[in-house]
């Protein structure tokens, strides 16, 4: 039964964590984005994230945080959160869940701890901008 299960691949579509200036917090601040750089429209889009990972010796997880997009068309990306500064110590995990046309896709996004900071960036596609993707 398990052979004929079909687990499609998710492909085109990452997160990027970007970091951008934040009046609020009057410093730079960095947000996570879902990037869509296939050719298709992803529809009933569904993001989970949590941070977890362990500080001074002990295991620390933050509470669960739930998205929902109707639509995220082709080529573009959407704005998901921002991570707040005291997370980059932890593994910050994003589940993304989605529909191409009657197909659905999911897949788990890690940035794991100290991965996101201004010497790991790159050019992330779409935005055109510096920022740490994961595929």
């Amino acid at each position: 039964m398990k052979k004929d299960i079909i687990i499609p691949e998710v492909e085109n579509v990452f997160l990027a964590a970007v970091q951008e200036w934040s009046d609020d917090f009057m410093e730079k601040v960095w947000y996570a984005y879902l990037v869509n750089d296939s050719d298709f429209n992803l529809d009933s889009v569904m993001v989970v994230s949590k941070a977890f990972g362990t500080i001074d010796g002990e295991m620390k997880k933050t509470s669960v945080l739930r998205h929902a997009f109707v639509e995220v068309p082709a080529v573009s990306v959407v704005k998901i959160e921002m991570i707040e500064k005291s997370l980059l110590v932890m593994n910050n995990e994003f589940m993304v869940t989605f529909f191409i046309g009657n197909t659905l896709y999911d897949k788990k996004f890690i940035f794991k701890s100290n991965l996101i900071n201004e010497n790991n960036t790159e050019e992330v596609p779409i935005l055109f901008v510096e920022g740490i993707m994961v595929k």
